[in-house]
């Protein structure tokens, strides 16, 4: 007999695994998706070129995929139907479909397709993971363990991305997305010895039909709603900032100073050690200085790198530390945003995981399809003009409405 959607929260008899181990897993995990996310960074004019197009039209390819996080609140919802372990599952599988496809695209309308699956497993996969894991902390821990998560990340171009660049260089720039599919599909497997994981509330029955007051309600988040959508906000502009800049970074550096492949991939890895850093200091100390402080600062330092950014463009070595300054501070500001978010409605933290993700995307694909055209008309100095008032912005939005937590 199927398992009406009240069934499908139930606990399940089976072991329980300490918090360290599922943190190694997620980071494992991540680290395969998070250097297919940035896969498309560093070496756009290289996929450009070999579908043929323009890194402006590979910029708007990288653009759709992120437009799929804005669908990820669907997936939180169906989270707290079915469980967070099996729509984790299923994010991984779309995910290890959609780049299969576009490794084996040889179109732009085909690696479009491949882009939406991509962007759909991976970019549900991600808030779920971290909902996942933060049911399972104690907020006094919460920093410190999303940050470690977030070490994937960094790692991405640490170890990914220069690997990428490595392959590409003796094979061609398909081979690591059939790696990285292979690498999704082990994970969707593994990921079923999880053991579930109990979600704060559990849905009534007519939750599980989509209405207009089901979808009023999905939206509603409590009594700190207020905060809870300014730091949406914030998240949004902030991944809007920073792609702007960094998906045209790899298009910059292999213009104005000639960077190949295997050279993008050695500059991927020290902005991945930048990255460690940020979400290294954030781990450390954000519990202790505060998640909204943490935020203030590092909205305010990684401003202050998107600004030095024309002043740096004097030589790749300057360059590529202007780089440094600027992904430090928004790597912290991510993680502590990421932490942020998970109290701002404790009651719904699986919705709003995925409402985060989905309005960090909603700014990163914003960003795709105008930082390619920003950097071909106006060079650096746009890129920089428009990152750092945004980060501006966002600072007054902190100010004025973001609470340290919810009720």
């Amino acid at each position: 007999m199927a398992n009406s959607p009240l069934q499908t929260n139930l606990p399940e008899a089976e072991p329980d695994i300490s918090v360290n181990r599922l943190i190694f897993i997620g980071v494992i995990t991540r680290l395969v998706t998070d250097t297919a996310v940035q896969f498309f960074f560093p070496f756009l004019p290289v996929i450009a070129e070999g579908l043929r197009t323009s890194t402006v039209t590979a910029g708007r390819l990288v653009s759709l995929r992120s437009a799929m996080g804005l669908l990820s609140p669907a997936f939180g919802y169906q989270a707290t139907l079915r469980g967070y372990r099996t729509v984790m599952r299923f994010g991984l599988l779309l995910a290890a479909v959609g780049y299969l496809i576009v490794g084996l695209s040889n179109s732009v309308w085909l690696t479009a397709i491949g882009m939406v699956l991509g962007g759909l497993g991976t970019f549900s996969f991600i808030p779920i993971l971290q909902a996942y894991l933060s049911a399972k902390l104690p907020f006094h821990r919460r920093a410190r363990g999303l940050g470690m998560l977030e070490y994937s990340w960094a790692l991405a171009g640490i170890v990914g991305l220069y690997l990428v660049g490595l392959l590409i260089d003796a094979t061609n720039w398909r081979v690591p997305l059939f790696v990285l599919s292979g690498l999704l599909l082990v994970a969707f497997v593994g990921y079923a010895r999880l053991p579930a994981t109990n979600q704060t509330t559990k849905p009534i029955a007519s939750q599980s039909r989509f209405t207009w007051r089901s979808i009023v309600a999905f939206f509603d988040l409590g009594a700190n709603g207020r905060s809870a959508y300014a730091v949406l906000l914030v998240i949004s502009l902030n991944m809007m900032a920073a792609m702007n800049v960094f998906i045209s970074y790899g298009t910059w550096l292999d213009r104005e100073y000639g960077l190949g492949a295997a050279q993008l991939g050695t500059a991927a890895l020290i902005l991945g050690i930048a990255d460690l850093g940020g979400s290294v200091l954030m781990s450390l100390i954000g519990d202790k200085f505060g998640l909204r402080r943490s935020v203030v600062v590092g909205t305010l330092a990684t401003g202050i790198g998107y600004a030095l950014l024309p002043a740096f463009n004097q030589g790749v070595v300057l360059a590529v530390v202007g780089l440094v300054i600027a992904r430090f501070g928004f790597e912290y500001t991510v993680v502590a945003l990421i932490a942020l978010v998970s109290e701002q409605a404790p009651a719904h933290r699986g919705k709003m995981m995925t409402l985060a993700a989905a309005a960090a995307l909603l700014g990163s694909s914003t960003a795709g399809l105008f930082g390619p055209w920003v950097y071909d008309h106006y060079q650096v100095m746009g890129l920089s003009l428009i990152s750092a008032t945004i980060m501006a912005f966002c600072l007054v939005l902190l100010r004025l409405f973001v609470r340290e937590r919810g009720d």
